[in-house]
């Protein structure tokens, strides 16, 4: 059994939470808010494709629209697969909205730190466009 490095990024969003899920639940609405995710978001079969930041070509598989404000979803990139846990659950009469960030075993200390920061971005900008 092995057990990665995570960081869990979070940030509060003075929203009712089902309205924030409801609108993160979009793949469309991605690129609005997660760069680091990809942009050019295209359905392909019960799954999405799109260019990840580096130009390359990406597939997505998003969870199911659900209750429990369940945000997750898989990136496959050439041999890669990357599981991506996000959560949007009520924080007073707001959300907050988490991301559980894994260290893969190949990934350096460096790439986990601009990851982090880019996953921070991306929720920061999420907040900034529902909060307007």
């Amino acid at each position: 059994m092995t057990i990665y490095k995570s960081r869990i990024i979070t940030v509060s969003i003075d929203r009712d939470w089902r309205e924030v899920y409801d609108f993160a639940f979009i793949p469309e609405n991605f690129q609005r808010w997660a760069a680091g995710l990809g942009r050019r978001f295209e359905q392909s079969g019960r799954g999405w494709t799109a260019e990840d930041p580096d130009g390359r070509l990406i597939r997505i598989r998003f969870s199911r629209p659900n209750e429990f404000g369940v945000l997750d979803h898989i990136v496959f990139a050439e041999d890669t697969e990357t599981r991506n846990a996000v959560r949007v659950v009520p924080n007073g009469t707001g959300a907050e909205v988490m991301f559980t960030l894994l260290k893969a075993p190949e990934m350096t200390e460096k790439v986990f730190a601009a990851d982090a920061t880019a996953v921070d971005r991306d929720l920061k900008a999420l907040k900034a466009l529902l909060e307007r």
